[in-house]
């Protein structure tokens, strides 16, 4: 047996060398290496626990627990010898602790194998991944509710079709994102709960014959409680496939938030500025200013929707327990937690930032015949059936067409042409104010009902972010 063989933590049932090209292809530690300090802190959970079952001494534990933090402090002093020929994260930090402390390292593996080993790995990074976004989405989202707070009766058209269609406020528009991130936040703190749930102990798929506690090991990383099956235990990554579906549906909603922030920016709605630290210029047109930070949230959210599929298309044919193939699941992962992570803050500095165009917001507020629903139910209440008003607010809004006029230029003469039940009432819901004010209840566009919603969102996310 070559020394090359001899090196490989599991070469003794090989009689050749791993062909180079295939040790290349089938490594991972190039990606999986970000995953060290989760590997670490389980490796000292699991000699811990292996010394209170009398598997290990407590000086083997004391010299295996030392020695990682040692190893950690390589890694980050960037001093530390990654090795393809190791594999994988794992192997590498094996195989340095027993170079550093001898033959106990290598008891450290007692118990456990590398397919409960990077399965609980990878949940420690993600939970670890999932708390940072928390605190994000809070940070993104309190800045929302900030600027809607003193939004709340900025006038702007509000659109179906992207055509006017009846007058909003900017605050109203916000917290219809707010919702949005609102939701997409739920679904990450529910998704925790199965992320948070513990493989070590399953070793390869039929658990161990040594006398391990998982209670224990469990309650020293953290976890929720362990996974209950040891076949699943290793095999499942619903949790994985799991995040990457509320990353891609969070990616779609900042994307949607995106076409609007590119299309407000524009000349030709104008409605709202962005500070010139998230745009960019243009190398040949010196008038530009680009919206890149919404451009590329908006165009990154199809690699997220991409891993998505990725991680559903790999799992799909399985069987249990694990396979190689599960190795494909980290750079999906790795790179939707990565751009979700980015765009939320970018999102985070750039929207509080935001300045409308209130004058410009208003003026577009006005043309379009924004207030015709208002007139048709003005009409309602003045004893016209709903579909007899919509018929008379029609002909209104098609000589208003002709005549090039909205409703509210219209003259009291000009509109009682259409029924005689218009009076000099009819003013006070064809104005913009009017017509936001008047809907005034939960969910409405009346700036107090706006005002009433941002307390009401800071409170709950007040009680969430302290749970």
């Amino acid at each position: 047996m070559t020394d090359k063989q001899q090196n490989k933590l599991w070469g003794g049932r090989f009689s050749e060398s791993t062909d180079q090209f295939v040790q290349e292809f089938t490594a991972s530690v190039n990606f999986d290496q970000r995953m060290y300090r989760q590997d670490i802190y389980g490796s000292q959970a699991h000699a811990t626990m292996l010394a209170e079952v009398g598997v290990l001494t407590d000086d083997e534990r004391d010299a295996i627990i030392n020695g990682l933090a040692e190893i950690q402090k390589e890694i980050e002093a960037g001093e530390f010898q990654w090795s393809v020929a190791l594999e994988d994260v794992h192997m590498n930090i094996e195989a340095r602790l027993t170079d550093k402390i001898g033959i106990t390292g290598k008891k450290l593996h007692t118990g456990r194998s590398r397919n409960d080993q990077v399965a609980t790995d990878i949940r420690l990074w993600l939970r670890d991944e999932m708390l940072i976004m928390e605190e994000q989405y809070l940070h993104l989202m309190t800045g929302l509710l900030d600027l809607a707070e003193r939004e709340a009766a900025t006038i702007m058209p509000g659109f179906t079709h992207l055509q006017t269609a009846q007058p909003v406020t900017f605050g109203h528009h916000l917290l219809a994102w707010f919702e949005m991130l609102k939701r997409d936040r739920e679904r990450l703190l529910d998704a925790k709960k199965r992320v948070n749930r513990m493989p070590l102990g399953a070793a390869a798929l039929a658990g161990t014959t040594y006398p391990i506690n998982r209670e224990r090991t469990c309650e020293l990383l953290g976890f929720d409680g362990v996974c209950e099956n040891s076949l699943d235990a290793v095999s499942d990554r619903d949790f994985a496939i799991e995040f990457c579906a509320l990353a891609a549906l969070s990616m779609t909603h900042l994307s949607r938030i995106s076409e609007e922030l590119v299309l407000w920016t524009s000349a030709q709605f104008n409605f709202i500025n962005l500070p010139d630290r998230f745009c960019t210029g243009s190398s040949i047109m010196p008038q530009k200013k680009n919206p890149d930070v919404p451009e590329l949230v908006r165009g990154k959210t199809g690699r997220v929707n991409g891993h998505l599929i990725s991680l559903l298309t790999l799992m799909k044919s399985q069987p249990l327990a694990y396979n190689k193939d599960n190795q494909e699941d980290k750079e999906p992962l790795y790179d939707a937690v990565d751009t979700l992570k980015g765009s939320l803050r970018a999102f985070g500095d750039m929207i509080p930032a935001l300045e409308p165009n209130r004058e410009v917001m208003r003026e577009a507020a006005r043309r379009g015949f924004a207030t015709a629903t208002d007139l048709a139910d003005y009409l309602v209440r003045k004893g016209i059936a709903f579909r007899d008003s919509h018929e008379i607010v029609g002909k209104a809004v098609a000589y208003g067409v002709e005549k090039k006029k909205d409703l509210g230029d219209m003259s009291l003469s000009e509109l009682k042409q259409f029924s005689d039940q218009i009076d000099d009432d009819v003013f006070d819901v064809l104005t913009l104010e009017g017509s936001v004010s008047a809907r005034n209840h939960i969910g409405g566009t009346a700036p107090d009902q706006v005002r009433a919603a941002v307390a009401r969102a800071r409170e709950a996310l007040d009680n969430t972010g302290n749970a």
